[in-house]
């Protein structure tokens, strides 16, 4: 029932950008907190991103401050990463992941893997020099 598809993914030069999308469905959207992390090959899946489903509260890793930009469409239970001034060490496979708003509660919560219920596929993110 439920469901996270993300997409958008693909090769872009240092300095471009992409928009990731992640739609969801079979659970209350504005109950839950959409993230997105990424894992790049031979490291950690880490939290790159985070909005609250509710009142569209974000999060933001330091290393993507001020170049990405989550956003959401919550008719279309629909969550977005615009992926601006891109770096080669951007290049991850990016997974959407769906939490109870609760996590948001805490300081470090948005980024918390354990702690999202629901996980979609990856898409792929390539950046070159």
């Amino acid at each position: 029932e439920v469901q996270l598809q993300a997409s958008g993914g693909g090769l872009a030069q240092a300095g471009g950008s992409l928009r990731l999308s992640c739609v969801a469905s079979g659970f209350p959207f504005d109950e839950y907190a959409i993230g997105w992390f990424r894992q790049a090959p031979g490291k950690e899946r880490e939290g790159v991103s985070s909005i609250d489903g509710s009142n569209g509260d974000t999060y933001y890793s330091d290393s993507v401050k001020g170049r990405f930009t989550i956003s959401s469409d919550n008719a279309k239970n629909t969550v977005y990463l615009l992926m601006n001034s891109l770096k080669p060490e951007d290049t991850a496979v990016y997974y959407c992941a769906a939490g109870f708003r609760r996590i948001l509660k805490y300081g470090r919560g948005w980024s918390i893997k354990a702690w999202y219920d629901h996980w979609g596929q990856g898409t792929q993110v390539t950046v070159s020099s």
